[in-house]
């Protein structure tokens, strides 16, 4: 695949690569602590929470890559202060990555929700009255019980991340070399004749990342599952 692919393809290649990767370790944290909130407690707003969580998921992509940019843009509300301390996601691979993240996190928080939901709750409570504090029954109960929700979740991520376009292009542009993922490469290629050959090529390489992504997470979710089952 090396020679089959140009050095202008291997450049987005390698780009949404490093997109997907950071979009996805950005919303892990907060979608664990946002899955575990959703799952174990209750509280005024909480259904605003979840509105607020899953908005992206029923937003046309394009709103949300411009309430990005009017939120994190140079001139916008967080991103005139981020400016001034050096750091800008506008037309940069990391608002790429930023983008892809928020249309990512839903996908997420769902199925971390989902697997902390198919806990017992009466594990958590045991461990609880025999002294442990809320951070050592969630590091040594209900994280390795979550662990093949959480594997799924991520690799949701990283496919989402991988293929978001509507987002991205009205965040950041379509910059070659800055901003260009898979998707806007493909979209940019489409425009110009003779691009059908590179847009295929790309298309494959799209395949070929997602499939594998996928395989390697069931394979992955099974051992996790099997060694919490036997221990």
């Amino acid at each position: 695949m090396i020679g089959w692919l140009g050095p202008e393809e291997w450049a987005v290649v390698l780009l949404s690569l490093k997109v997907a990767f950071w979009a996805m370790i950005g919303a892990a944290l907060p979608g664990i602590l946002v899955a575990f909130v959703l799952a174990r407690l209750e509280f005024p707003g909480k259904q605003v929470l979840n509105v607020l969580v899953h908005l992206p998921l029923v937003l046309p992509p394009v709103a949300t890559g411009y309430l990005l940019l009017v939120t994190f843009g140079t001139q916008g509300m967080i991103g005139a202060a981020l400016k001034e301390v050096g750091l800008v996601f506008a037309f940069r691979w990391t608002g790429a990555a930023l983008a892809a993240a928020v249309m990512a996190f839903p996908l997420l928080v769902r199925a971390i929700r989902l697997s902390i939901e198919a806990i017992d709750p009466k594990l958590e409570e045991a461990a609880a009255t025999l002294g442990a504090s809320r951070l050592r029954v969630f590091a040594t109960i209900t994280l390795p019980l979550m662990l093949p929700g959480l594997l799924a979740g991520l690799v949701l991520a990283f496919a989402k991340a991988m293929g978001e376009f509507g987002a991205t292009i009205t965040f950041v542009s379509n910059i070659p070399g800055q901003t260009r993922t898979l998707p806007s490469a493909i979209y940019a290629f489409l425009q110009v004749p003779g691009g059908e050959a590179a847009a295929m090529r790309l298309v494959v390489v799209s395949i070929v990342i997602a499939a594998g992504a996928l395989v390697l997470s069931e394979v992955l979710a099974r051992r996790i599952a099997a060694r919490v089952g036997q221990a």
